[in-house]
C-alpha cells in the first residue's frame, strides 16, 4: 500500500516539476520578447527624436556659421560642439551599433546565467 502511494506521489512530483520547467521556459521567452519590444521602442523613439533634433542642429549650424562669418568671430561656433555630441549619440543609438556595444560590455549579457533555456 505504501509503495502505491509513494509511486503516485513520485509521479505527481515529476508532473509538477515538468510543469514548473515549462512555465519557467515560457516566462523566459516572454521576458525576452518584452525586452526586445522595449529595445525596439527605444530605437523608434530615438529615430523620431533624431528627426526633430537633426533639423534643429542643422538650422543652428547654419545660423551660427552665418553669425560667425558676419561678426568675424569664430567663438560664435562654440555651441555647435556640444550639440554635435548629442546628435552623434542619438544617431549612433538610432542607426548605429550603440545598443550592441552596450550589450557586449554589460555584465548581465557577458556572464551566463543559471536560468538559460
Amino acid at each position: 500500500m505504501g509503495f502505491v502511494v509513494s509511486k503516485a506521489m513520485n509521479d505527481s512530483l515529476k508532473g509538477q516539476q515538468e510543469f514548473m520547467r515549462l512555465q519557467l521556459e515560457r516566462q523566459l521567452i516572454l521576458q525576452n520578447l518584452i525586452r526586445e519590444r522595449q529595445t525596439a521602442m527605444q530605437i523608434a523613439w530615438t529615430r523620431e527624436f533624431l528627426k526633430y533634433f537633426g533639423t534643429f542642429f542643422g538650422l543652428a549650424a547654419v545660423v551660427l556659421t552665418t553669425g560667425a562669418i558676419k561678426r568675424k568671430n569664430p567663438a560664435v561656433l562654440l555651441p555647435i560642439l556640444p550639440l554635435s555630441f548629442v546628435f552623434s549619440y542619438h544617431y549612433d543609438m538610432g542607426y548605429g551599433t550603440l545598443l550592441q556595444r552596450i550589450k557586449g560590455k554589460s555584465v548581465l549579457f557577458s556572464h551566463r546565467t543559471k536560468l538559460q533555456i
